[in-house]
């Protein structure tokens, strides 16, 4: 029988109440019953049709990805608990945060304020940096996998390494490069490259535009089409975005040779949220002195520059048509 609300997982974890559902697996509302406390437990959602090999190489990942994850240990990442197997595929056992997502926020309230935006985008940068530095890729950073507490001197917190990477593994699959959202998706990711430090910043560069215009840069209709926007469209210009324009254009820089590192961008976000001349934010209150920035990661983006001819956009659309069947791309 499949566990459902009510259903105790590996012998602890019960589970109370379903509060979210994603292209890479559903999430419940948990309480561990030999620990006393209250949790946040993900069922990854592997494709159903895979071959044997292909489900079991998935599955082999996704528990490794779950473990490399568990090492880090920073404030504005959700802390992940423990690894369960059941039901022939991987739970993952995290922090539960009662807080709204930068999506939420941006669907309900519409644009933030610069100062707002810098302030999130500093703590999330951090964030990356200190999974970069462990050697670990988000792979999907968007305005749904950024958690906002208002009530912790506006506190923003990264989740959902479900889709993560270690630098160290070469290992591929057909399903690497369409893993994460179309519209935040890297031009080198979309053109066929591997993830690298600098994908997960472009990554953050859209969600920032977002929070602060109220839109995706990217986003059309159809993913196919936000892809393709991904790899030959500049971004609108901008109409809210102030003193973050130089920081978002700097990490939505096609090229990953030409991006910001995160310690650049760091730098640039503090500035814009320290910046004394804006007394503009509704949040204004809430802002207090930020981490210092943290070194740049010792493991390094290769440097190199995507190849975007028109016959390889062709085959990447294509591609991109056939594997949307079997892996859906969320917003």
């Amino acid at each position: 029988m499949s566990l459902g609300e009510g259903s105790t997982l590996g012998g602890r974890y019960r589970l109370l109440s379903q509060i979210g559902r994603g292209g890479m697996g559903t999430v419940w509302h948990a309480h561990d019953e030999l620990l006393d406390r209250d949790v946040a437990v993900k069922a990854i959602l592997l494709p159903s049709d895979f071959t044997p090999a292909e489900y079991d190489e998935v599955y082999q990942r996704t528990l490794q990805e779950a473990r490399l994850a568990a090492r880090l240990s920073h404030p504005a990442i959700v802390n992940i608990y423990d690894v369960v197997e059941e039901e022939n595929r991987p739970w993952i056992v995290m922090e539960l945060i009662h807080v709204p997502s930068l999506r939420d926020l941006i669907d309900e309230r519409g644009p933030l304020e610069p100062p707002v935006v810098a302030k999130i985008g500093l703590q999330i940068t951090n964030a990356l940096l200190a999974a970069h530095e462990a050697g670990i890729l988000h792979r999907d950073v968007k305005p749904g996998n950024v958690l906002v507490d208002e009530s912790r001197s506006l506190r923003a917190v990264l989740t959902d390494f479900g889709v993560a990477r270690a630098h160290s593994d070469a290992t591929t699959s057909k399903t690497e490069d369409l893993t994460g959202s179309a519209a935040y998706m890297a031009p080198e990711r979309v053109d066929g490259q591997p993830s690298v430090a600098a994908s997960d910043l472009w990554s953050l560069g859209a969600t920032l535009y977002e929070a602060v215009e109220g839109k995706p840069p990217f986003k059309r209709p159809e993913p196919v089409a936000s892809l393709v926007a991904v790899l030959k469209d500049d971004p609108a210009p901008t109409e809210k975005a102030g003193p973050l324009q130089p920081v978002i254009d700097g990490l939505l820089c096609k090229d990953p040779d030409e991006r910001l590192t995160a310690t650049e961008a760091a730098a640039m976000l503090e500035q814009v949220m320290n910046d004394p001349s804006d007394s503009t934010t509704e949040f204004s209150e809430l802002f207090v002195s930020s981490a210092p920035v943290a070194p740049e990661p010792s493991v390094k983006s290769p440097r190199r520059r995507p190849t975007l001819q028109s016959a390889l956009l062709v085959a990447i659309v294509v591609t991109v048509m056939a594997d949307l069947i079997v892996f859906a791309i969320v917003r």
